[in-house]
């Protein structure tokens, strides 16, 4: 495994990864389990929507030329022939002089040409009194007037919400095809870390960013596979990868990419054959990112520092999965806004940084507040971070007001899974 030392811009090691990354293949679920999934195929409707003429309101069918003129010194009288309620067929057409009760839903009798709701008329028996004229098409909803027949509803790429679910079901569709979701592997690597329900210890710390990793996997629309943890050991190391590259779609890894004498995940992979494309990458924080192809699946081996590995999920693997669900290609990056800053912010400048914010709305567009504790290992840094601000190497001060790109990271703008 040859690197280059010299880190990448992050566009760089965006393309790299990205380029080999493959959607994943597709499935069938039921309409109850859709919720969420990306659909995989066009949807076109089979038939017109609405299938029939049919009533907006409760009230009289009628003949719309039969009340010209109606008025309150002149009322028309008209002869109530049926009732028509929901999910019932009018048994007769219609003829001039008559009205058909009706109810919402319910299809239109054959010569109706309008509808005028129960709370303008006056009943007496069989009969009733219109006091204005109904105009042709009055509370009436065509067929198709929602969606013809033929017509393409839905497209692949869309993440399907209660409102698809809603339109397949009204076309009779029990089963739709969506992308797999995939499956990632999470392996968390560090002698210093004990698992959520261990006792605290003295020099050792809680493994959250398992946890962390696969609330994000899961809210980007893929499976987390969380491994046991792996100590720093070199047998442990290379047998945790090798299940996880046979079981998943895709590895994660949390820790043990840096060049310290413990970071056992670089030289693993080495030994278990990683395609390597880039190790380093110029940002702040997370700077040591690995990313390959261990045994024909995607190997990212995020930094060990609860910021840098979300930082880096959000900037990296994120948009990994969102190609292999098969989401449009501007769907996979973050999207972006403009703010102003909410007030004077400092970093050093040495390398382009990502800081956390909170988005707020004002009367002027976005303002960005950066949160305080913008250090890499600050977990609770991203409590209520929508945002992450970005200054360019060499940006040492931005002013209050100042405008800024912001990458959000949550569903303020875009559509993304879940989130």
């Amino acid at each position: 495994m040859e690197l280059n030392d010299q880190p990448l811009a992050v566009h760089e090691a965006q393309a790299l990864s990205l380029a080999w990354i493959a959607p994943v293949g597709v499935e069938r679920v039921s309409l109850f389990e859709a919720v969420g999934r990306i659909l995989a195929e066009t949807v076109h409707a089979p038939h017109d929507l609405p299938p029939f003429d049919n009533s907006a309101m409760d009230g009289y069918a009628v003949v719309a030329a039969d009340t010209a003129g109606a008025s309150e010194a002149s009322p028309v009288r008209l002869e109530v022939s049926e009732q028509v309620t929901a999910g019932q067929l009018p048994q007769q057409a219609m003829s001039s002089g008559q009205a058909v009760r009706i109810m919402t839903g319910a299809p239109l009798p054959e010569g109706a040409s309008g509808v005028v709701i129960q709370e303008q008329v006056r009943r007496e028996g069989s009969t009733i009194w219109l006091t204005r004229p109904v105009r042709e098409g009055d509370h009436i909803r065509r067929r198709g007037e929602d969606i013809r027949a033929g017509q393409a509803v839905m497209s692949a790429g869309e993440c399907l919400t209660a409102a698809h679910i809603g339109v397949l079901a009204a076309f009779h569709r029990a089963f739709v095809t969506v992308r797999r979701r995939p499956v990632v592997a999470i392996v968390a690597t560090g002698d210093e870390l004990i698992e959520v329900d261990e006792p605290p210890a003295t020099g050792k710390i809680v493994n959250s960013n398992a946890y962390a990793l696969a609330a994000l996997v899961r809210a980007a629309g893929a499976q987390p596979l969380v491994l046991p943890l792996v100590r720093d050991n070199v047998a442990q190391v290379e047998a945790a990868f090798a299940e996880a590259a046979a079981t998943a779609d895709v590895v994660v890894s949390s820790g043990g990419v840096s060049v310290g004498e413990h970071d056992l995940v670089k030289p693993a992979l080495e030994r278990l054959g990683l395609e390597a494309r880039f190790w380093r990458v110029w940002m702040k924080p997370g700077k040591p990112l690995l990313f390959g192809r261990l045994r024909g699946r995607p190997c990212f081996g995020l930094p060990g520092n609860p910021v840098s590995s979300m930082v880096c999920f959000h900037l990296f693997v994120r948009p990994a999965l969102g190609k292999m669900l098969g989401l449009p290609e501007t769907r996979w990056r973050l999207p972006e806004v403009s703010a102003r800053l909410a007030h004077e912010v400092r970093t050093k400048g040495d390398r382009p940084t990502y800081l956390r914010a909170r988005l707020v709305w004002t009367e002027t567009g976005w303002q960005a507040e950066v949160l305080p504790g913008q250090g890499s290992g600050m977990l609770t840094s991203m409590l209520g971070a929508q945002g992450l601000v970005f200054f360019p190497e060499g940006k040492r001060v931005g002013q209050a007001g100042e405008v800024v790109p912001v990458l959000c990271l949550t569903s303020l703008v875009g559509d993304w899974p879940g989130l």
